[in-house]
C-alpha cells in the first residue's frame, strides 16, 4: 500500500486513532500528517486525538496541531484514516470516519478485522508507526517525521524488549535515528521517566498486587477514588501493567482501573506463553497476543470478570504444559 496513491484528488484529509492516546498511537497520527502536509501541501490534514500525556506533547513534533476538542468546520472530509485502532475506539472522531467520502485503516492490533474501505492489518508487525514508515515515500522523510515514528516504535515495543520487535523493527529505527533527533533523551522521557504522581499511584498499585496461579500471573486493581487521592488521573495508570509482569516468575499480569461513569479498563501483557488478546477478546476487547486491553462494563463485577480472566490464563498455561512433556 502506498498511502499518496489512495488520498490521489483529496483535498480534505482527518487524521485519528484510539481513546487515550499512547505514544504509538500519537506518533503515527503525528508523523503521517506531517509526511501528508509535507507531501500533499494543497490539502488540509486534521489530527483528531484525545489530550496527551506531557513527554509525548513534548517528543512528538506537530502534537500542537492535534485538534483535541474534536471540532472542525468541515462537515465531509474526503479521507479520514483512523490509525492504531479500529473505528469502534476513536472517540468523537467517529461522526467524522461515518460521514468520510473515503474511509481508510491501518492498524497492528491482530483483532482488528478492518473496519474501512480500504484496510491495511498486519497483525505481526511491532507498531503502527512501523506500518505507517511502510506505507509513506521514503525520500519524503525528514528530522520530525521520523522522530514522531520512532518514539511510537519505543512505546510499543517497550524499548524494543517485547515479542513483536523483529529485524525488520530494528532495521526502520536504526534507519530513523540517522535524521539526528536525539534518541537516547527521547527513550528516556517517553519510556522510563513518571512524574512523582505516577510514581506514587505505581506504589498504590504494586502494594495492592496480588500473585495467582503460582506466581505466574500478577493482578491489581485501582479504583477512581485511589488514584485521585494520589493526584492522579487516568493516563497517570501508564505502564502499570507492565511493571507488574516484569515479576520474577510471572509470565501475564492484568492491572483494572476504574473510569468515569463506573467503568473499569483492563491491561493484560504477557512474556511468553500466555495468548492475552483471545482473553481480552472473550470480554469485547483485543489487541496483541501480548499486549491487549478491554473495558468492563458499570453492569458487570470487575473482581469476578478478572477472577475468570486469571482462570482462562492458567488453562492455557496447564495447555503449555500438556503440550511439553519434556517438562
Amino acid at each position: 500500500m502506498r498511502i499518496l496513491d489512495e488520498l490521489k484528488g483529496c483535498g480534505t484529509i482527518g487524521i485519528s486513532g484510539h481513546q487515550n492516546p499512547d505514544g504509538d498511537c500519537a506518533g503515527s497520527c503525528m508523523g503521517l500528517a506531517l509526511f501528508l502536509r509535507k507531501a500533499m501541501p494543497e490539502a488540509r490534514v486534521d489530527v483528531f486525538l484525545e489530550p496527551l500525556r506531557d513527554e509525548l506533547y513534548r517528543n512528538i513534533p506537530g502534537t500542537e496541531t492535534i485538534r483535541a476538542d474534536f471540532r472542525t468546520d468541515i462537515d465531509c472530509y474526503d479521507a479520514f484514516i483512523v490509525l492504531d485502532s479500529a473505528k469502534d475506539r476513536i472517540s468523537a472522531a467517529k461522526t467524522f470516519f461515518d460521514r468520510a467520502a473515503r474511509t481508510i485503516n491501518i492498524d497492528h492490533h491482530i483483532s482488528n478485522p478492518g473496519s474501512a474501505m480500504v484496510n491495511y492489518v498486519n497483525g505481526s508487525s511491532s507498531s503502527a508507526c512501523e506500518l505507517v514508515f511502510e506505507v509513506i515515500d521514503h525520500d519524503l522523510i525528514d528530522a520530525r517525521i521520523a522522530q514522531a515514528l520512532y518514539v511510537g516504535m519505543v512505546t510499543d515495543t517497550g524499548c524494543f524488549r517485547f515479542s513483536n520487535t523483529s529485524r525488520r523493527t530494528m532495521e526502520i529505527a536504526g534507519y530513523l535515528i540517522t535524521f539526528g533527533f536525539e534518541f537516547p533523551r527521547i527513550v528516556r522521557e517517553v519510556y522510563f521517566e513518571k512524574t512523582w504522581v505516577q510514581q506514587k499511584i505505581l506504589g498504590k498499585a504494586l502494594s495492592k498486587s496480588k500473585s495467582y496461579l503460582g506466581g505466574r500471573c500478577i493482578v491489581s486493581t485501582l479504583d477512581r477514588m485511589a488514584i485521585q487521592a494520589l493526584g492522579g488521573v487516568g493516563k497517570d495508570v501508564e505502564g502499570i501493567v507492565s511493571a507488574l509482569v516484569s515479576t520474577t516468575g510471572a509470565d501475564c499480569s492484568i492491572f483494572a482501573h476504574e473510569r468515569q461513569g463506573g467503568e473499569w479498563r483492563v491491561s493484560l501483557r504477557s512474556n511468553q506463553i500466555v495468548d492475552v488478546a483471545s482473553i481480552a477478546a472473550r470480554f469485547g476487547g483485543g489487541g496483541h497476543i501480548r499486549a491487549s486491553g478491554c473495558t468492563i462494563g458499570p453492569d458487570r463485577e470487575i473482581t469476578t470478570s478478572i477472577l475468570k480472566m486469571v482462570e482462562m490464563a492458567g488453562e492455557q498455561l496447564r495447555q503449555d504444559v500438556q503440550d511439553r512433556p519434556d517438562m
